[in-house]
C-alpha cells in the first residue's frame, strides 16, 4: 500500500491547522487534493478518538460556553435551490466550552442550535469534569437556561450575557445558583472562536474554502482541537492546556499525531495467492455486423461513398472532402455531361 512519508503528512498537517485550504495544502506539497482529503479523514478518526477518551477527569472552577456559526455547500437559505446538495448541507454550529483559566477545550459539538444540541453538549460537557460544582457563563441563546437546569440541576453557577437593544456591552443575567460576578463573561470563548476562524481556512468569511462535506468539516475540527489542547504553547499560560490541566506529560508535536493516525489505520491484510482470471469475451460492445456473420472485411469498413447524380455525370464525394467526376460511357453522354455541368456553382 503505498503512504506518504512522515515529513509529508507532518507537512500536510501543519499547513491545514494553520489556515490553509486542501487545494492550497496540495499545490504546496505538490500531492493531490485525494490525499490531503484522504489524511484528513483519518486524522479526524484518530483525533477524536484520542479526544473523547483522553479530555476526561478536568477539574475546572470556570467554564464557559459559545456556538460559532458556518455553513456546508450552501447556506441554509439557499440549500433548497442548489443542485446535488448533500446530507448535513446548510448552516452548521459548532458548540465549544473552555477552562477559563488553563484554555483547555473540554467539549465540542457539530450540529444545528437548537435545545438537543444544547442537551447533548452540556450532557458531554459535564461527563468530562471532575468537579462537583462549576462557575458556567454562556451567551443570551435562550436553549442554555433549560438545559443547564436538565444537565446540572442546583449544582451549578450559571449566568448569562445578554446585550440589550440599543447597547454594544452585555448585561449579566443569574441563570442558576450564585455565580461570580467579577468572574461572569465569555471573553476567553470569544478569543477561542477569532482562533478557530484564523486557523481554519473553511470558516472564513467570504471565500469559496468554506466546506463541501460536513464529514470534512468534523474531521478538521477534531484535528484542531488536538493541535490546540496537545501541540500548541499559548503565550499566556507558557504551555500547553492539556499539560497545564495534566492529562498529558509533555508538549507534543504534528509526528505525535501522525503517529495516532497510524495507530487508529487497521493493517492491511495479507494478499492471497494471485489466481489469474479467465479471458472473457464482452460480445455486446462488439459491432452487429461481428455477431451476425464474423468480423468484417476490409472493404465492409469502409464507408460507399455518397454519389449525386448531375444530368448523365456523376459526382463522387471521398470521406477527405475532394471531389471527382465519373466519367461518361459516350462521346455523347460527353457533350451532355459539359452542358449539364456549365451551371453548377464554382467553388
Amino acid at each position: 500500500m503505498n503512504r506518504l512519508s512522515t515529513p509529508h503528512r507532518v507537512q500536510i498537517l501543519h499547513l491545514l491547522v494553520e489556515g490553509n485550504s486542501l487545494r492550497s495544502t496540495a499545490r504546496i506539497v505538490g500531492v493531490s487534493i485525494n490525499t490531503v482529503t484522504k489524511l484528513l479523514i483519518d486524522a479526524g478518526h484518530a483525533c477524536t478518538q484520542f479526544h473523547d477518551q483522553t479530555v476526561t477527569g478536568i477539574r475546572a472552577q470556570r467554564v464557559q460556553c459559545d456556538e460559532i456559526w458556518s455553513f456546508c455547500y450552501a447556506k441554509q437559505k439557499h440549500v433548497a435551490a442548489a443542485k446535488s446538495a448533500p446530507a448535513g448541507s446548510g448552516d452548521v454550529w459548532t458548540w465549544t466550552a473552555i477552562d477559563a483559566d488553563s484554555k483547555l477545550i473540554i467539549s465540542f459539538l457539530v450540529g444545528g442550535r437548537k435545545l438537543r444540541y444544547a442537551l447533548e453538549f452540556l450532557d458531554d460537557v459535564k461527563r468530562r469534569l471532575a468537579t462537583r460544582r462549576v462557575r458556567l457563563t454562556t451567551d443570551g441563546h435562550k436553549p442554555y437556561r433549560q438545559a443547564v437546569k436538565n444537565v446540572f440541576g442546583d449544582d451549578v453557577d450559571h449566568a448569562q450575557n445578554i446585550t440589550p437593544k440599543g447597547q454594544r456591552r452585555y448585561s449579566p443575567t443569574v441563570g442558576t445558583g450564585e455565580p461570580d460576578p467579577v468572574t461572569i463573561g465569555t471573553p476567553h470563548v470569544e478569543r477561542q472562536n477569532l482562533t478557530m476562524r484564523m486557523s481554519m481556512r473553511r470558516f472564513t468569511r467570504l471565500t469559496n474554502g468554506f466546506s463541501k462535506r460536513l464529514d470534512n468539516h468534523v474531521a478538521m475540527l477534531a484535528l484542531y482541537f488536538v493541535h490546540y489542547n496537545f501541540c500548541r504553547i499559548h503565550r499566556s499560560i507558557k504551555t500547553t492546556p492539556a499539560l497545564k490541566v495534566g492529562i498529558s506529560d509533555s508538549v507534543k508535536n504534528l509526528e505525535w499525531i501522525v503517529t495516532l493516525i497510524d495507530e487508529n489505520t487497521p493493517k492491511p491484510k495479507k494478499r492471497g495467492a494471485y489466481k489469474k482470471a479467465p479471458r472473457k469475451i464482452q460480445t455486446e460492445t462488439l459491432p452487429l455486423a461481428f455477431m451476425a456473420r464474423g468480423p468484417m472485411s476490409k472493404q465492409d469498413q469502409k464507408p460507399p461513398p455518397a454519389r449525386i447524380v448531375v444530368g448523365v455525370a456523376q459526382q463522387q464525394f471521398h470521406p477527405a472532402g475532394t471531389a471527382s467526376i465519373a466519367q461518361p460511357d459516350s462521346a455523347a453522354d460527353n457533350g451532355r455531361a459539359r452542358q449539364n455541368l456549365s451551371g453548377l456553382p464554382r467553388t
